[in-house]
């Protein structure tokens, strides 16, 4: 379990994963909120990724992706009383992937699954409209990185949040499109 009742400070530590030569490399960006996490060492060499869309609006630019992480962030620290935010990382249609809890830290995106798992949110809501080109292409290099960075197995499975949870997450459009990944399975 989380240790739920640590304080909820804030800072200016906050760090994007840029979609640009190197999609691993890190600069400061998003302005987070200090997290409140014991970490939890997430086991290397883990065998899913899970895919999620937050939902919300979309977003194309840096500014307006960070400032709807920050919002996520808030929402998940303050109200649903979480260390941080549940992903390890969002995307944005602004081609750039931000870091939530990382690869180190276990998420908390996907009931019973967190723990051997990644957890990877598309910034919007993809019910009726696939991310674009940049967000695609983006998580693809993610999930390229999480293989050569020793975090993802080389056999990892792929699905959406819907197939070990009962939700419409990632959102149907989104859904179709990763379903036609590589390494996709529907039940794993």
């Amino acid at each position: 379990g989380q240790n739920r009742s640590l304080p909820l400070g804030r800072s200016l530590s906050a760090l994007v994963l840029l979609q640009t030569p190197e999609p691993c490399c890190k600069s400061p960006a998003w302005s987070s909120a200090t997290a409140a996490l014991v970490k939890s060492p997430q086991s290397f060499l883990l065998p899913y990724v899970i895919i999620h869309h937050t939902a919300g609006n979309r977003c194309t630019s840096q500014a307006s992706c960070s400032r709807q992480v920050r919002g996520i962030q808030n929402y998940h620290m303050d109200t649903q009383r979480w260390p941080d935010i549940g992903y390890n990382f969002l995307i944005g249609e602004d081609g750039r992937v931000y870091e939530g809890r990382g690869w180190s830290t276990v998420g908390a995106h996907a009931y019973n699954w967190s723990a051997k798992s990644l957890g990877f949110s598309f910034l919007g809501n993809f019910s009726s409209r696939a991310p674009n080109a940049a967000a695609l292409n983006a998580a693809k290099s993610l999930i390229q990185c999480a293989v050569s960075k020793g975090f993802l197995r080389r056999s990892y499975t792929l699905t959406g949040h819907r197939n070990v949870f009962p939700t419409s997450c990632p959102g149907n459009a989104l859904y179709r499109v990763i379903s036609k990944w590589p390494r996709f399975k529907g039940k794993p």
